[in-house]
Order: C-alpha cells, then sequence, then structure tokens
C-alpha cells in the first residue's frame, strides 16, 4: 500500500475577509475531491484571509498510480485563475515504512 500527500500553498487574490476566502477556497477542495476521488482539506493559514493551505492525500497499491493522482490534482490547482500556487510538498510513504 502507498500513501501520497501534498501540501499546497496559495496566495488568494482580491480577498477581504474570511468570508470572502471560504468562497474562494471552497469550490477548488469540493472539486478536487469531486474530480480525483481524494481526501482534501485546508490545513494551514486558517486565520489569513489572502492565504491558504490546503492538504491532499490518496492511498492506492500502486505508486506509481498515487504519483498520477497527485500530479493530475497539482496541475488542477496550479490552474485556478482565481489563486496563485506559491508552493507544493509532495511525500510519499509505503505501508512497509509505517
Amino acid at each position: 500500500m502507498w500513501i501520497g500527500t501534498v501540501e499546497f500553498d496559495f496566495l488568494l487574490g482580491d480577498v477581504h475577509s474570511l468570508k470572502e476566502k471560504r468562497s474562494v477556497v471552497r469550490p477548488i477542495v469540493a472539486e478536487i475531491a469531486r474530480k480525483y476521488d481524494v481526501s482534501v482539506a485546508e490545513v494551514e493559514h486558517r486565520d489569513l484571509h489572502r492565504r491558504a493551505g490546503l492538504g491532499v492525500a490518496v492511498v492506492s497499491a500502486d505508486r506509481s498510480h498515487v504519483v498520477d493522482v497527485l500530479d493530475a490534482v497539482e496541475r488542477l490547482a496550479a490552474a485556478r485563475p482565481e489563486v496563485q500556487l506559491l508552493s507544493t510538498r509532495r511525500r510519499y510513504v509505503a505501508s512497509e515504512d509505517l
């Protein structure tokens, strides 16, 4: 079993409140979860209105599938015009390593 995670650090555009931030972040989270059947949540910068940190996790029997899914998720996240992707961080873990 392979577990893959990716963390995204986003800079949000013209956002002036946490309410506006939610209206930008929620659709991104929902689209990633729906389209790729992965776990996704806002995990960092929850109290800042112009930054968002999202975490995505996927589990598969095959490492190459995990890599392919996270590649696709990263392409989708980077293509969103309302946010600027500042950085990503990936991690892969085999069940034997746990």
